[in-house]
């Protein structure tokens, strides 16, 4: 009976610090706000990665495609583990207008709001880093290709 009653109190013990530990990685982990020096970092990283290769599905270090570029910059910047797709992302991230995104900010784009096939990191003067058909590339939000959608923070 006490080995049992030992044996039980291990497994709690195990999986409640399986659990605690891995909420952080199961959750996002992410601010609302990116500061300055945030921002800096993520810039960095997606900088870095300018002319790597697209391929759809993929999450890097070297080839990406959108929501797999998000996804790697944000964690391997800043330690902050988003959602797999841009809808996902979208879903997850908290609206904001235009005029009121942040550099560092995400960019998504779609049909609507319920169908977002693309994202992008917002750097400021009406421009994002992204994966898409021409690679990791910086390019302009307003383009006939794409159809915006909104701005979002990171919730």
């Amino acid at each position: 009976m006490r080995k049992q009653l030992k044996k039980f109190v291990i497994s709690i013990v195990a999986c409640t610090t399986l659990l605690v530990s891995g909420l952080g990685m199961s959750n996002i982990n992410a601010k609302a706000d990116i500061s300055d020096q945030d921002f800096a970092q993520a810039y960095d990283v997606a900088q870095d990665k300018l002319g790597s290769s697209y391929v759809y599905g993929a999450v890097g270090p070297n080839v990406f495609d959108c929501s797999g570029f998000t996804s790697y910059v944000y964690k391997k910047a800043l330690n902050v583990q988003l959602p797999r797709t841009a809808q996902a992302q979208y879903n997850d991230s908290k609206r904001v207008s235009a005029k009121n995104a942040d550099k560092g900010d995400l960019v998504f784009f779609g049909s609507s709001r319920s169908n977002v096939y693309h994202v992008g990191i917002y750097v400021g003067n009406g421009k994002m880093i992204d994966a898409q058909n021409r690679g990791v590339v910086t390019e302009n939000i307003n383009a006939p290709w794409w159809n915006l959608v909104g701005y979002g923070k990171l919730a």
